[in-house]
């Protein structure tokens, strides 16, 4: 990671991560589905720990699961201060690739071969993780479309705000 990438406390833009995390999630998508692919959506966007300017960062990626056009992409993200020799994992993250045909339509791709105990388990993993989020999503939606701002005003009591109308 060179200075360049760094923002004002020294430490590698969260942006810069997020790019090359995206980069490397087509890579794998892409190579899998034999076609172009485009980022649909981004699971787990949490950083662990700083990179620091310097340290070489690894992206290991791998294709957990597949739908018809869709893919999960697994990335790990690990930086390396090569003077030390210390290794942290900064980022997980899953990256939802469709699959697009020469007219830009999503088109199918093929199935993943799963060859061991480990490859099973991320695609299960995949599936809980998306059912998970289809149902937080139906729940949250409710209960945006059912807030009824009046009677949750008791909520803002307990936050740092001010209420200015």
């Amino acid at each position: 990671m060179i200075p360049a990438y760094a923002n004002f406390g020294g430490k590698i833009h969260g942006g810069i991560l997020l790019s090359l995390m995206d980069k490397v999630a087509y890579a794998a998508a892409s190579k899998h589905a034999g076609n172009y692919c485009v980022t649909v959506s981004v699971d787990g966007v949490n950083f662990l720990q700083p990179v620091e300017v310097g340290e070489l960062v690894s992206l290991l990626a791998s294709v957990n699961y597949v739908g018809r056009t869709s893919l999960l992409v697994g990335i790990k993200v690990i930086a390396e201060d090569v003077r030390t020799g210390t290794v942290k994992h900064t980022n997980t993250s899953y990256f939802t690739m469709v699959a697009k045909d020469d007219s830009g339509q999503p088109t199918a791709v093929p199935g993943l071969t799963l060859e061991t105990h480990e490859d099973s388990r991320r695609f299960l993993e995949a599936i809980k993780r998306r059912e998970f989020r289809e149902r937080n999503r139906a729940e949250f939606d409710n209960a945006l479309s059912t807030l009824a701002v009046q009677q949750e005003m008791y909520l803002l009591r307990q936050e740092r705000c001010q209420i200015a109308y």
